[in-house]
Parts: structure tokens; sequence; C-alpha cells
């Protein structure tokens, strides 16, 4: 393994001293570092002091943690045009053909062109962070605790391997420093957006979820080196030399991905369809243990932490509690007006988010979502449960006549994003990313619109015209 690894490490050092001997990427990301830890200073300061001034107490405890994650973000921002450059950077110096024409493994490479790009965020990221927290030892501020501080230090880290192997994929894949640097705009606004949900939990004081969060923006670095790796080819690098938006050439890739020889819609499902289903056989395993275990574990939890003493209730709250099954079960209510394009219209667009945030990280994100509806779900009957209600009783009625299709068609779609995200991830030498992204894209419409959007539609009538009389039966 030591000697595999050994030409990363040449590699690395390369490029270390090539970037140590370039002023115009060292003199500002030095300035930088050091001149933002005292404006974040600064301002909090006449923040706290401007909110304190009409009743807005704010806790300074939790203003220094939260400007030791801005603090620790912001350097990694400047830094990270070196690895936005480190493949397409040289293909425009014309230094390219040389590096690639060493013996080189390709993985070899791509994880050379890493380390140095991670080192220099990495550097100044914690530059910044320690230039910060001497500032404070000198002011009559608390400095966080070392759980905390080690938590945010390890955001700061993850922020920056998240970042930097994000451009490092763009890099691979640009054929110009500008159109990289564009597009860096795509990891920096949404590593933004990850850090004002952060920064929520620190102000709150919720550290323990600070874990969770650690752990999901390192699991989509590994992802995104992953998928650099599985799609980084030589010959890529060498023989695009513009960058062209053909639709003509999308839409001919995705048309054959999502009809291929299938000449009538019989034999698009025997063939297409048929085709797409054999590739979902473990994702749709999985998602139906998640399913059953994951609404049995939502139902438990919440169980668990509805207080003892809530044992009587008033009437009040129990037509509360009625009103918001009423609500998830498709029934007409003082609040709103159910009806079948409401209903058709609202599991759309909840399939149409899981495909949203899945294509923006793999899936994971498109997975959560289908947590959350399966969580929600156990959580209803818990609370139902704990009024009294007869929860059995109001799920056979209320959600099983139009759940045994519903439901289905949400495994379905969470299945399809799952294999989605895992195409992504794997290598295939045949085509290059593009292809393959809009290779999977074209596997989960085909499952959206031959499976899912059927299922939903039937869903959607019988929630509008059968459950309803069926619930109001029982409720009787």
């Amino acid at each position: 393994m030591r000697e595999k690894l050994a030409p990363v490490w040449l590699l690395a050092q390369r490029e270390l001293k090539d970037q140590f001997r370039d002023w115009r990427i060292l003199f500002p990301l030095i300035v930088l570092t050091f001149i933002f830890p005292p404006l974040m200073n600064l301002t909090a300061a006449e923040a706290a002091a401007f909110a304190n001034q009409y009743g807005g107490e704010l806790i300074l405890d939790r203003l220094v943690p939260f400007s030791i994650l801005i603090i620790g973000f912001f350097p990694v921002t400047v830094s990270l045009v070196v690895a936005l450059e480190s493949f397409v950077g040289e293909k425009e110096r014309g230094t390219i053909e040389p590096l690639l024409g060493t013996p080189f493994l390709d993985w070899q490479l791509y994880l050379g062109k890493f380390l140095v790009g991670i080192f220099f965020p990495l550097l100044a990221s914690y530059a910044s962070i320690g230039f910060y927290l001497f500032m404070v030892s000198k002011q009559d501020l608390t400095l966080p605790p070392i759980g905390l501080m080690v938590q945010l230090l390890m955001l700061a880290a993850a922020h920056a391997f998240l970042m930097v192997s994000g451009a490092i994929v763009i890099s691979t894949q640009s054929t110009s420093v500008r159109a990289a640097n564009l597009l860096a705009s795509f990891i920096v606004m949404p590593v933004a957006i990850l850090i004002q949900g952060e920064s929520v939990l620190v102000f709150w004081g919720n550290d323990q979820h600070l874990w969770l969060a650690i752990a999901a923006v390192l699991i989509m670095a590994a992802l995104l080196i992953r998928v650099g790796i599985a799609h980084f080819q030589r010959e890529f690098l060498l023989g695009r030399e513009v960058d062209s938006f053909n639709l003509k050439w999308i839409w001919k890739i995705f048309s054959g991905a999502f009809f291929g020889e299938a000449r009538s819609l019989l034999k698009w499902y025997q063939i297409q369809i048929g085709a797409s289903l054999r590739k979902l056989k473990t994702p749709l395993l999985l998602l139906v243990l998640v399913t059953v275990f994951g609404s049995i574990a939502s139902y438990r939890y919440t169980s668990a932490i509805i207080p003892a003493e809530f044992n009587e209730f008033t009437q009040d709250e129990i037509d509360d509690a009625m009103g918001e099954f009423q609500i998830a079960a498709g029934l007409p209510s003082d609040e709103t007006e159910i009806s079948f394009s409401f209903i058709f219209l609202h599991n759309i667009q909840a399939v149409l988010v899981m495909l949203f945030f899945g294509l923006l990280s793999f899936g994971i994100l498109g997975e959560l979502a289908f947590l959350v509806n399966i969580g929600v779900l156990g959580a209803l009957f818990a609370v139902l449960d704990s009024f009294g209600l007869p929860a059995l009783d109001l799920f056979l009625a209320g959600i099983l006549p139009h759940g045994i299709f519903e439901i289905p068609a949400i495994i379905f779609a969470g299945a399809a994003m799952l294999y989605f995200g895992a195409v992504l991830v794997t290598p295939d030498p045949s085509k290059t990313m593009g292809e393959v992204f809009i290779h999977a894209l074209a596997d989960w419409f085909k499952v959206g619109v031959g499976i899912v959007l059927p299922l939903l539609f039937i869903a959607a009538l019988i929630e509008t015209y059968i459950t309803p009389q069926i619930l109001l039966q029982v409720m009787q």
C-alpha cells in the first residue's frame, strides 16, 4: 500500500512547491485570513450592542461559537481557487500533458491534486480560527467548552473537505478556468446555506445534533471524492477544448435511455420498465425495510417522549388532534378543502422535492425527505394513541385504502433515487460523467412516469372519493 501511495505524496510535494512560489495565491490568502477575524469580532460586538438596546438580549457565549463557524468557512472560499485550477489550470498553461504522461494511475493523480487542494483551505481555516480565539482570550468573553470546540473544528474541516472535493470534480469536468470559477458558486452557496442551518443548532445549544451535521457533511465529501475518481479520465482532459450546452445532444441521450427500442406503450413497459425494476431490486428491498422499521421506530420514539402526565386531555385538544388526522388522511376540514387535484398535485410535489434534493446530494437528501414522510406517519399515530383514540382503526380506515397505492409509489420513487446516487458513484469508462448523469436521470423518470405517477393517480382518486366515506363510517 505504501508503494501505491508514494506517487501521491510525490505529486503533492511537487504541487505544494509550485503553490508556495506563487505570491498571487499566498499574499491575498494571508491577508484575508488574518483580516477577517477582527472584522467578524467587531461586527458581532456591534450587532449584540444594537440588539441589547431594544431588549433583544443576546447570549455572548453563543456568539463566539457562531463566529468560529463563519470564520472557519470564509478562508476556504478564498483558497478554493487552488482546487478549482488543479487540473483545468494546468491544461490552460500547457503543463497537463507531461503530468498525464507519467506512469501514475488515475486515482493517484486525483488524490495527489486533492491533497494539495485541501492543504491551503485547512491551513487558512485553522489559522483564522486560531487568531480569532487568541483575540477572544484577550477579551471578556468565554471560550466554548472543549466538546463544542472539537465539533466546530471538525465542522470547519468537513466543510473544507466538501468544498474542495466538489472543486476538484469541477476542475476535471471544465475546459477553462473561467468556467470552473463560475461553477464554484454551486459549491459555495449550498455550503453557506448549510452553515445557516448549523448556526441555528449552535445558537439553540443543540450541540449533540452537530455530530449528525458533521457526519452528513463528511459522507457528502466522501461521495464527491468517489464521484471524481470514478469519472476521472485522462483522455477527457485532453480531448475537449470548448464547453457547449447542446440541447439536441442532451435530448438524444435522454430519449434513447428513456424510450429505448420500444415503439408502443406495452413494449415500453415490458422492456424499459422491466429493465428498470430489475435494477431496483436491492434499493426496493432496502426501502421496504426502512419503511417498516422506520415507522415503528418513529411511533415508539414519539410515544416515549410524550409526557406521562398528559394522560387526560380536554375535548378541544382531542378535536385538534382529529383535525390534524383528517388533513393527513385527506378528509375535508375547517382549514383546508380537499379535492382530487389538490391531493394529486400535492403528492407529485412531494416526489419532485425528493428528486430535486436528491439531484443535489447523490440521492441522500432525497432519501431524507422519504424518511421524514415515514417518520411523520408513525409519529401521528403515536399522538392519536396518546389521546386514547383507536389508532389502528383509524389507520385501517383512513390511511390503508389509498395507502396501498400511495406508500408503494413513494417507495418506488425513493428506490429510484437511491439507485440514481449509486450509479453516479460507480465507475463507467464507456461514458462521460454527463452521459452517466443523463442515463441515471432517465432511469428515475422511467420509474416516475411508468409506476409512480399511475399509483399516485389511483391513490388520489381513492383518497378523494372512497377513504373519507370509510373513515366517516368508522368515526360515527
